[in-house]
């Protein structure tokens, strides 16, 4: 490159102080006097510092590599800083200056070597121009460092850290500690340094490979120093966990597993299987040419024209379409070019190729024992410190950890767990071809190496991990974090078959933790119905975690039959904020299932017993199935444990759950025979084939039998299914889908203390909030005609009344009609019924809880269940045309000027709900009854219990009236009638307390003589019978009278005059006088309440006797014997209908029962009271 050249990409100015600073004056160089070695300049030491200023101050600050790219021109690295860090000898550690020099050559090596990454966001034309020449020069360091002609660079550089390193680390300064990071850091840079891809090389590229590098680290004690600071992390070192992470990453990343830990034999059949699988893919391809390649009687050129529909032709070339239409055809789809458009959404990937762990590398021989020496050692002594450490770390966010650190440290899991098994297999294949010699130690053949990565902890992290990457789109993360997850999966597993019983413990409760939650089996799913276009290592892992993790899920079903799992699903609950500082309750609010505005989402938990089939039929959907077809397109590149995962797969959803449907699609089948019957399929020798072979002739079996049955297939043949067309490719009919009753929105009310007229305010103050105009519009529409159809018909009315009045005058004969019974008898007004205009407002008067607001207050009724969302709105007939009127008005008004309210409250500040506020009522009223009871407690006079001088008869009477109930038709009851009777039954149990009387607190002072209080209580009885007798004589006067009153009205009855009755078999009886019941002294003390038969039911009243003996009760023949007789009196007035309020049971305390009037039959004076009446 010449000069003018270098003028035109670097700052003169810049370029000629650099290389001033480099020139041999200055830092040094080859001396003659010295037989050509290096001699260090007389201002080295400062001219090293000079340099690193420059590298900070002007690249760094203006982010630039100007001083880079003339560092790498002047070549600072191999001729000066490798070569003073050869010359410091290892007897030199006590000379200050030779330290200070070297400590100067590391600060230059670090940045020098520093990961060159491509970011969009910082790149200017000055990062285009050197980047492509400074990584060129990166891996010419890289090679001088790990192949020194004279000294051993990586282990002169681990001798700078060592002073550090020596001391404690209370005792270490911040100095101390930058030297130890700055030492790991330029062991990490040169780890990470390969040959780019889309750059030519340089030199020989073996020299930079993985296994180079392994080589080095080796033998210059590399590995020792790794091994001793991941050991110690924790106790002597903390900070520098992450960069020890990220050398063991670009040390591990693609190695694989399987191959380190074989042994020589295995390594050499392995390589031997694998050449023989190459030359038989080469074999196959070339045959496959040879069959349709050129030969030499075919030098010239072909030209095809083939017809196609609509008289159309197309052109192929080649004589291969001579072969045949199938040919043909195949030639022509070849022929095809398709330019895929581009993703052209943004990049959440690293482009960098140092993070990409999905290629793999290959190593030589003495590599991969190396590499497997420090890896068996690392896992013996470092893993769990290190990786214990770094989980700390992570959880913790701290500032040295970064996102690409968190998807390191999963991979390494992944990897270092599947050595772990690895090395477990290769020890176990060694031990059974020697016989044993001595007794296996359990501490080798435990897993307590790589504990530290199986506990609870770890496993949040990692579910915690993957859904932020699923939500995030990093699908490199989320690629890591899938492996990790497999990789626990396959240990537990075998964690689970090993002979100790610890072990086997220890997973079965790492399995029951996993396999518990459900967000689990949840994501899994979601991760293989997600794939797009992550690339092929996302696909690989994505679907093997779902292979494992279905296989491990069945098995472990079937070992725990009663395996639970942990759901969760979404519930609302009230926002209590607004009301807090308003001093409103939260039950004064709506808590209908629509009010979005004042519901956020929390999440419920439950357990349920898990179903393996129901769970493994989510798998079987077309997002799944689409994601395992990606897969297996690259089948020519396949193992054949990844062609025996989607040969699982398919067999499991056409034959295990019978969901064959879903495989039928022309690309699919297209696939599937491609495989089998070529061009270009499976190699007919692997092992998977004749699985494959007889999957897919199951398959097409199953496509034709079903396209016999379903003519409708060869349509669905074209498109995915979606589980309604499965379900009718299966059956033949659709999936009958039960409709879910909708729910009523919750009632409101108005709070108390306001008008009628500014109650309906409040409801078209919230309507007109809410900005639904066309409700009030419709409502006044509505009211105009249901007043104008009233008033019609009350206009009619008064013409007929008025012409009633004008026959009567006349002298008409006119029906007489009882002034009591005239309203009964006033023809009422038609219900209008309300009429939705549309289908979204018939909709709105079962949903629109401010709707039905209105129209209650309206005084409009709903007729139906409340949950019926076709119940149709009246307008009752008690509703005059004046109030619809009214109420028009007053909606007109209150539309046009809103009310206003004091405090700045709005309308719907005034709202509540019904239910709420019965709930409030109730607990005041518990609150209220509790201190009454409590207090009316003390009161009563005697407490319940006792002895009774009678046998009960409750149970019997319980059972008839139970009887009697079932015969009715049930009753649907509102919270209203229930909480109505609830309270009658609790004050009718409260007045049955003060009437009990024991006799338990009866003291003997009771049956004291009080000659006084005798007299008094006999004078009151004798009042009493004569007032009872005189009563009786005026009701046997007046039943005379009574008869002739009836005989007349009968007339009356039929010449035309209405009379309103509730049973026409019981005309007679509804007009017949009281009973009165003439009894013995035995009668009476046996029972006490008179037994009035009506309809068969039968009812009780509590009516108080005398306590008197009875005498002379054989004297009946005239008036005056009744006054010598007690007597019971149903009833004081003949032909009037007497209500009977009877307290009954106590399960029918609230039972109202109406009493009628029983016929008397009255023979020779006496009244005969006849059992079969």
């Amino acid at each position: 490159m010449g000069i003018e050249e270098k003028s035109q990409t670097v700052d003169p100015e810049v370029r000629a102080y650099v290389y001033s600073l480099v020139s041999a004056y200055q830092v040094g160089g080859s001396s003659t006097f010295e037989d050509g070695r290096y001699v260090l300049g007389d201002d080295a030491l400062a001219c090293l510092k000079d340099l690193k200023r420059w590298l900070r101050l002007y690249d760094e600050k203006n982010n630039r590599l100007d001083v880079a790219r003339c560092l790498a021109e002047a070549n600072l690295v191999q001729g000066d800083l490798l070569e003073i860090l050869a010359q410091w000898p290892d007897n030199a550690t006590e000379d200050k200056l030779k330290s200070k020099i070297a400590l100067a050559c590391l600060e230059l090596l670090v940045p020098l070597t520093w990961p060159l990454e491509i970011e969009d966001m910082r790149m200017t034309v000055n990062h285009h121009r050197h980047l492509p020449f400074l990584q060129l020069a990166q891996v010419s360091y890289k090679r001088a460092i790990l192949h020194h002609d004279t000294a051993k660079i990586l282990q002169a550089t681990v001798r700078i850290c060592l002073p550090s390193m020596a001391q404690s680390r209370s005792e270490r300064s911040a100095r101390d500690e930058g030297i130890i990071k700055l030492v790991l850091y330029f062991i990490r840079n040169v780890a990470i340094i390969a040959q780019p891809q889309h750059l030519p090389s340089r030199g020989d590229e073996s020299e930079i490979t993985r296994s180079a590098t392994v080589e080095a680290f080796q033998k210059q004690n590399t590995f020792r120093l790794l091994l001793m600071i991941s050991c110690n992390i924790g106790d002597d070192f903390a900070t520098q966990d992450v960069v020890v992470l990220e050398i063991l990453f670009h040390l591990l990343k693609g190695v694989d597993v399987g191959r380190l830990f074989m042994e020589r034999e295995q390594l050499v059949s392995s390589n031997t299987e694998e050449l023989r699988g190459l030359i038989q893919k080469e074999k196959a391809m070339l045959s496959g040419y040879a069959r349709h390649g050129p030969t030499r009687h075919n030098r010239f050129g072909t030209l095809v024209w083939v017809k196609r529909e609509g008289e159309r032709v197309s052109t192929v070339s080649g004589q291969i379409a001579l072969v045949g239409d199938q040919d043909t055809l195949w030639a022509m789809d070849k022929s095809k070019k398709w330019n895929k458009p581009k993703n052209r959404g943004r990049k959440t990937d690293d482009p960098s190729e140092h993070n990409e762990f999905d290629n793999s590398t290959s190593l030589t021989a003495s590599a991969r024992k190396q590499l497997r020496r420090f890896v068996e050692e690392f896992l013996d002594s470092s893993f769990n410190p290190l990786f214990a450490h770094l989980r700390k770390a992570i959880e913790r966010e701290t500032d040295r950890v970064l996102p690409v650190h968190t998807r390191q440290y999963f991979y390494l899991i992944a990897w270092f767990l599947r050595a772990e098994r690895a090395r477990r297999t290769a020890a176990k294949q060694k031990s059974a071809t020697k016989p044993p010699t001595a007794v296996p130690d359990p501490e080798d053949e435990s897993f307590a190496f790589v504990a530290s990565v199986l506990n609870q902890e770890t496993f949040i992290l990692l579910n915690r991990h993957m859904q932020r990457s699923q939500d995030e789109k990093q699908w490199q993360d989320l690629n890591a974090g899938m492996k990790c997850f497999t990789q626990i999966l396959l240990t537990v597993q075998e964690m689970s078959e090993s002979p100790s019983e610890d072990d086997q413990e220890i997973a079965e409760n790492i399995q029951n933790r996993i396999f518990y939650e459900e967000a689990t089996h949840d994501r899994i799913i979601a991760l293989l119905r997600s794939y797009k276009d992550q690339g092929f290592g996302y696909l690989d892992a994505c679907t093997e975690l779902s292979h494992v993790f279905l296989r491990m899920l069945e098995r472990y079903s079937k070992q725990n039959l009663d395996l639970q799992v942990r759901s969760r699903r979404r519930a609302r609950t009230k926002k209590k904020a607004k009301q807090a500082t308003q001093g409103v309750s939260a039950e004064d609010h709506d808590q209908g299932p629509d009010a979005e505005d004042v519901a956020e989402a929390q999440r419920v938990t439950r357990e349920r017993k898990f179903d393996f089939a129901r769970f493994s039929a989510r798998f079987m959907t077309q997002g799944c199935v689409d994601t395992f077809v990606a897969f297996t397109r690259f089948y020519a590149d396949l193992s054949t444990e990844q062609l025996k995962r989607a040969h699982r797969f398919f067999y499991r959803t056409a034959f295990k759950m019978e969901l064959a449907v879903i495989l039928f699609r022309v690309d699919i089948l297209q696939l599937f025979n491609k495989m089998i019957k070529g061009p270009e399929g499976l190699d007919p020798e692997l092992p998977a084939f004749k699985e494959w072979e007889e999957l897919v002739r199951q398959v097409f079996r199953r496509v034709v039998k079903k396209m016999q049955e379903r003519p409708e297939l060869a349509v669905e043949l074209l498109f995915s299914k979606i589980n309604a067309t499965t379900f009718y490719l299966e059956h033949g009919y659709e999936r009958e889908v039960p409709k879910k009753t909708p729910r009523p929105p919750a009632e409101l009310e108005v709070k108390p203390g306001m008008e009628r007229a500014d109650q309906i305010g409040v409801a078209v103050s919230v309507i007109i909030n809410q900005n639904k105009s066309d409700v009030l519009k419709w409502i006044k529409d509505l009211l105009s005609a249901a007043a104008t159809e009233r008033q019609s018909w009350q206009d009619a009315e008064a013409a007929r009344k008025s012409l009633l009045k004008d026959s009567e005058e006349a002298g008409d004969e006119v029906v007489e009609v009882p002034p009591e019974k005239e309203d009964e008898n006033q023809p009422r007004a038609p219900s209008i019924l309300v009429r939705a205009d549309t289908d979204d407002r018939r909709t709105a008067l079962f949903r629109d809880k401010h709707l039905r607001l209105l129209l209650a207050l309206l005084n409009f009724q709903r007729l139906g269940s409340g949950e019926d969302p076709d119940a149709s709105w009246i307008i009752p007939s008690s509703i005059s045309a004046d109030s619809l009127n009214n109420d028009l008005e007053a909606i007109r008004r209150f539309e046009f000027a809103p009310p206003s309210y004091e405090d700045g409250k709005s309308a719907e500040d005034f709202l509540r709900s019904k239910a709420a506020a019965r709930r409030t009522r109730a607990a005041f009223d518990d609150s209220d009854g509790q201190s009454n009871a409590s207090d009316g407690d003390n009161d009563f006079l005697f407490a319940a219990g006792g002895p009774t001088a009678r046998k009960s008869t409750a149970l019997g009477e319980l059972k008839s009236r139970r009887t009697r109930r079932s015969r009715k038709e049930p009753l649907e009851l509102d919270d209203e009638e229930i909480e109505r009777r609830a309270e009658a039954r609790r004050k009718a149990e409260f007045e049955k307390r003060k009437k009990i009387k024991s006799d338990v607190l009866v003291r003997d002072s009771d049956d004291e003589d009080d000659e006084e209080r005798d007299r008094e209580f006999f004078a009151k009885e004798e009042e009493r019978r004569k007032a009872a007798a005189d009563g009786i004589k005026r009701a046997l006067m007046t039943d005379r009278g009574g008869a002739r009153k009836r005989k007349s009205a009968a007339k009356r009855d039929r010449s035309g005059k209405r009379r309103k009755t509730d049973n026409s078999d019981e005309e007679e009886d509804n007009e017949e006088d009281d009973v009165l019941r003439v009894r013995s002294p035995s009668t009476i003390e046996s029972d006490r309440r008179i037994q009035i038969d009506s309809d068969g039911e039968e009812e009780a009243t509590d009516t108080p006797l005398s306590s008197q003996p009875l005498l002379g009760a054989e004297k009946t023949g005239h008036d005056e014997s009744f006054t010598g007789m007690p007597i019971e009196i149903s009833a004081t007035r003949a032909g009037a209908k007497d209500t009977i309020m009877a307290v009954g049971d106590d399960e029918d305390e609230d039972d109202i029962v109406v009493s009628k009037p029983v016929r008397r039959n009255v023979r020779a004076g006496f009244i005969d009271d006849s059992d079969s009446e």
